[in-house]
């Protein structure tokens, strides 16, 4: 008969404890709120996601301020800019800071506005239909325009119709994603509302929620940003 080791009953006592927690966690019943329907909900479709999600303000200046803190907790970069001109002017300190050699961008109501500010020594490559996309690669940081920002969980809501594609906000090592204030929304749930009431049955073929720059914790437990993405996100937020 092998005898035990002292590292055998230290993983059984661990065991235990971990048993123990877990017996402790499940004597207390959770609220179930996800599977009672509510009223006027389509059969079979259960909705009342906000009495189970994180509450948040009802005004744009709670909304504002729940977003910058997610923010910070999520490592994106967020900057409030008075008009297009600023926008240019923090994307051109970016740059210098950043040494950037070439920024891509996609068409957009907003971004037309911005790149004219933008200075003729950062190189530009427009994304539109049917653009190189080996030379996107080498671009350094992608300007790209949202459907929402989520106040809720400082999320950017990105699809393939309002932000160049898909690969705009993905290839580029730097990310930066600008939005109206009208586009700040309390919480998920608004975001699926704020799509459905703009594409209803035809919704784009690609949706993304951005949380922060890429990031893994794969490799023992270390977080290392940039991993499968962008490794810097900033948000433009303009009136």
């Amino acid at each position: 008969m092998v005898g035990k080791t002292q590292g055998d009953f230290e993983m059984n006592d661990d065991r235990e404890k971990v048993l123990a927690r877990i017996s402790e966690a499940l004597a207390v019943p959770a609220p179930r709120h996800h599977e009672t329907p509510a009223a006027g909900a389509k059969a079979g479709i259960a909705v009342p996601f906000r009495a189970w999600l994180p509450p948040v303000g009802s005004d744009f200046e709670a909304q504002r301020a729940l977003f910058s803190t997610q923010c910070v907790v999520l490592k994106t970069e967020f900057v409030e800019c008075a008009d297009a001109a600023a926008a240019a002017a923090h994307l051109a300190a970016l740059a210098e800071a950043n040494e950037w050699k070439k920024l891509a961008f996609h068409p957009g109501t907003i971004n037309d506005a911005i790149v004219p500010h933008l200075p003729e020594s950062l190189g530009l490559f427009k994304v539109e239909s049917g653009y190189d996309k080996v030379e996107l690669e080498t671009c350094d940081a992608g300007l790209t325009e949202c459907e929402t920002l989520v106040a809720q969980t400082g999320s950017i809501c990105v699809t393939a119709l309002s932000s160049g594609g898909r690969a705009l906000s993905v290839l580029p090592h730097h990310h930066v994603a600008v939005a109206r204030h009208e586009q700040l929304v309390p919480d998920l749930t608004a975001a699926y509302e704020r799509l459905a009431a703009r594409y209803g049955a035809n919704y784009p073929s690609f949706i993304s929620f951005i949380s922060g720059p890429s990031r893994t914790g794969d490799i023992e437990r270390i977080l290392v940003l940039g991993a499968h993405g962008p490794k810097k996100l900033t948000v433009l937020l303009l009136p």
